[in-house]
């Protein structure tokens, strides 16, 4: 029997609960493929668009949220090749521009973003990554170029892309330091990383691990580009996903470093290079299936009807990992 519409969560106004409704079965067009989601991560953007303020977003209230997935295909348009139906896929496909989010039980998603999911994770782990994945990725290997021997640095190491940054530069052959909390000391040393506490002055940690010398790389993923600046080593290079703030250059410059951001978004936004996302997470998937790639999952775990309490706990900064919603129908598995 054809399916003629389906369940979806809708956020109707700014902070307004979560409300389901029934939305007509997604019609798959040409270069799309029908995934039947069995899990959708959340992510600190998320938050921001349900509380209208993410207007770089561009997804307006009412929506349907959710920019991370990982499920099943159910269908193709015949001019897709790559996937076929019963394929396990991730991808970060929608939740921004007006595309329908995954938090509902089917979307129809470019084909161009999607990869086979690694076998070696549950969906769960699985829609977990691909935001932080991609957006580490085009830091790490994209812009810096990590290489063997290199000293990288993560500031917010634990974090959602922070804590997949350190794990990039390890498998490239780098060594890898984390700035986090103290309390982030264990998982970061559990991640080959030394654990740097963020209450510790830069010029100590630069004079204690690089002997003043400075860190190749430098990834900032909370805001943290002063920091970042200082950290770098001569003709060093300098990213990061939170660029948004005010501040000096005059560091940078004195050590004749580089400086990119990272924009994630974009082929979201645009329509275009939407098949780098694809091809990240298909070179992340071998990783993954090598053991060299594995996200920090919360200790909690919620369903599509809990999105309201996982939504608070992000929000709460209380969240020890990243937060997974995943599906109530039959099917999915649940490691």
């Amino acid at each position: 029997m054809t399916l003629e519409t389906m369940r979806a969560l809708v956020a109707d106004a700014p902070d307004a609960p979560f409300r389901w409704i029934q939305l007509p079965m997604p019609q798959v067009r040409p270069g799309e493929a029908l995934v039947r989601i069995h899990a959708s991560g959340v992510n600190p953007l998320d938050t921001k668009i349900r509380a209208g303020a993410a207007d770089h977003a561009r997804h307006p209230l009412p929506a349907v949220l959710g920019m991370d997935l990982a499920g099943i295909v159910e269908q193709v348009a015949g001019d897709v090749t790559d996937f076929a139906p019963g394929d396990e896929v991730w991808a970060m496909a929608g939740g921004v521009a007006g595309v329908q989010g995954s938090m509902a039980e089917f979307a129809a998603v470019d084909a161009r973003l999607l990869a086979g999911k690694p076998a070696n994770l549950s969906m769960r782990q699985a829609a977990a990554l691909p935001l932080a994945v991609i957006t580490a990725w085009e830091g790490m290997v994209d812009i810096a170029n990590v290489q063997p021997g290199d000293k990288v640095l993560v500031i917010g190491g634990a974090g959602g892309v922070g804590h997949i940054a350190l794990q990039l530069a390890r498998a490239r052959g780098a060594q890898t330091f984390g700035v986090d909390s103290g309390d982030a000391a264990k998982y970061l040393r559990s991640i080959g990383a030394v654990a740097i506490d963020r209450n510790t002055p830069v010029q100590a940690y630069v004079e204690e691990f690089t002997a003043g010398l400075g860190f190749d790389v430098v990834y900032d993923c909370v805001g943290a580009l002063d920091a970042a600046f200082q950290a770098v080593r001569q003709s060093g290079k300098v990213t990061s996903s939170l660029g948004w703030g005010t501040y000096s250059l005059a560091p940078l410059s004195f050590r004749s470093a580089s400086y990119a951001g990272v924009f994630t978004l974009r082929p979201l936004l645009s329509g275009k290079g939407r098949e780098q996302h694809g091809r990240i997470l298909a070179e992340a998937k071998k990783l993954a299936e090598e053991g060299k790639l594995l996200p920090r999952l919360d200790s909690r775990r919620f369903t599509l009807d809990q999105a309201q309490e996982a939504h608070e706990l992000l929000r709460s900064g209380a969240s020890d990992g990243k937060v997974v919603l995943e599906s109530l129908w039959p099917g999915q598995d649940t490691p």
